[in-house]
């Protein structure tokens, strides 16, 4: 009689020459819009990444905590050198990183302090 092994879930470690791959910067919202063609509540974003890589756009979902106005001057994570992604009528040019709280609401992932826009995450 043989034992019966759980499977093995797959190897997901990085080496730190992926995740250098992954551009992690700061950038702080522009303006902040509703995006009423998204499938889900949206927003479009317009984000600043500073002189090297200036605005980009960002569909992100974010309804459900913030407001337009809550959001224009705040600093953001994104991940800025993904490919361009369609999203409905819109080209996203960046993702906007955020956490999901218990009732599944992302709240953004934010520096706690000013850092000069364009910083990357190291």
């Amino acid at each position: 009689m043989t034992a019966m092994t759980e499977p093995q879930p797959p190897d997901t470690s990085l080496t730190w020459d992926d995740f250098m791959k992954v551009e992690l910067r700061v950038g702080r919202i522009v303006s902040a819009e509703p995006f009423p063609k998204a499938r889900k509540p949206a927003y479009i974003l317009q984000v600043d990444f500073g002189p090297e890589l200036g605005v980009r756009k960002s569909s992100a979902q974010i309804t459900a905590l913030y407001t337009p106005e809550q959001l224009a001057g705040r600093l953001v994570m994104a991940v800025v050198n993904f490919p361009p992604k369609q999203i409905g009528p819109i080209m996203s040019e960046c993702l906007v990183t955020g956490f999901h709280n218990a009732q599944g609401e992302v709240a953004l992932c934010v520096p706690d302090q000013d850092v000069p826009l364009g910083t990357r995450l190291l």
